[in-house]
């Protein structure tokens, strides 16, 4: 498996930020730019947590730590690393602006992975002198735990590029999943996103309130999906008979008209008051700091049961705590698309609980 020395960073926010820590916490010295003042102090903060969740995490010693360097310019992060992260807000025209610098002060060899959450990478490589070496790794906050990173090249993206950020990314234990076709928003957030109206729904219809309907989703089928997804959650409630059986007993259903997932609310003052103050009632009486704390800490002990049931993402965890004890050896890791991602880690299961 391949590593690297330096990453460059462009775009210290939220998920920038998760994006320093893990490098910085698998020893990889990172470069930053971002012209906020506040930047230094936000990072601080998110590397804090980041540690504070690693040590609960892990029963490998992490190695030293990476350096960190807040750069004067997207030029300077860009001579300084071969990999560099694009954590820009989602406006198209910045995003290439910054492309356009980094190309202007780098080698051709420098691969650039955007973190957009929904932009197709053929429109970000569109005016790019070098397109190949573009790609999106789109990331779930927070990076530092959560391993998914979703992978989409766009037109005219390498495929030596895909595999090479794979194996850089899968070294710092995280869960490359290559998505084959350009789409947007790729797939996490567009099961989000429908999720996100549908609930937008029941709160504009006074059907429930922010709580209530994160109650719904945190008591019941929420833990259900953090270990089995959603099409392996439905094969199991199809009993023997399985999915065909799930399918024909409630595919019927689908025709109903329950939802509104063709349509939005429109986003008034009315319905926007009524999201945010609900929302305040419901943990307004935690701080940013111990929500984020109090997250980490459950995500920890999830990812803890996970890897001791050999399960889920719970795999990844447990190749990223071996490899760290013994840096030298040689894992295997799932190839670069989803049929053999999913055979990967079924054997790997199937021989360990076997």
């Amino acid at each position: 498996m391949k590593s690297i020395k330096s990453a460059g960073v462009i775009g210290a926010g939220v998920i920038g930020s998760g994006w320093i820590a893990r490098f910085l916490l698998n020893g990889i010295d990172v470069y930053v730019y971002d012209p906020s003042t506040e930047a230094p102090a936000n990072v601080d903060k998110v590397v804090k947590n980041a540690e504070r969740s690693y040590k609960k995490l892990l029963r490998s010693d992490l190695p030293k730590k990476g350096t960190l360097s807040f750069s004067s310019s997207v030029s300077e992060v860009a001579r300084s690393a071969k990999l560099i992260i694009e954590a820009v807000p989602e406006r198209l025209s910045a995003k290439q602006s910054v492309y356009d610098e980094i190309e202007s002060s780098s080698n051709s060899e420098v691969i650039i992975a955007s973190s957009t959450s929904g932009i197709l990478p053929s429109d970000l490589q569109a005016q790019m002198s070098h397109p190949d070496r573009l790609l999106v790794a789109h990331p779930f906050n927070p990076v530092y735990l959560l391993p998914l990173v979703e992978m989409v090249g766009g037109e005219k993206t390498s495929k030596k590029v895909i595999e090479e950020t794979s194996n850089i990314l899968s070294v710092i234990g995280m869960f490359p999943l290559h998505i084959k076709k350009e789409i947007p928003a790729f797939i996490a957030d567009r099961l989000l996103e429908s999720v996100w109206r549908e609930a937008l729904w029941l709160v504009n219809d006074n059907v429930a309130t922010t709580e209530e309907i994160d109650d719904a989703i945190r008591y019941g089928f929420g833990l259900r999906w953090a270990q089995m997804g959603l099409f392996e959650t439905y094969r199991l409630a199809g009993g023997d008979a399985g999915m065909r059986h799930f399918i024909s007993q409630f595919g019927p259903c689908l025709e109903w008209p329950w939802t509104h997932l063709t349509d939005v609310p429109e986003f008034t003052d009315e319905l926007i008051d009524k999201v945010s103050n609900q929302s305040d009632l419901q943990s307004g009486q935690y701080s940013i700091d111990e929500l984020m704390q109090k997250r980490d800490d459950n995500l920890v002990d999830f990812l803890k049961v996970l890897k001791n049931n050999r399960w889920g993402a719970g795999n990844i965890l447990k190749d990223f705590d071996e490899r760290l004890s013994n840096p030298k050896s040689k894992i295997e890791f799932s190839k670069l698309d989803l049929n053999s991602t999913f055979t990967h880690f079924r054997n790997k299961n199937s021989k360990r609980m076997g």
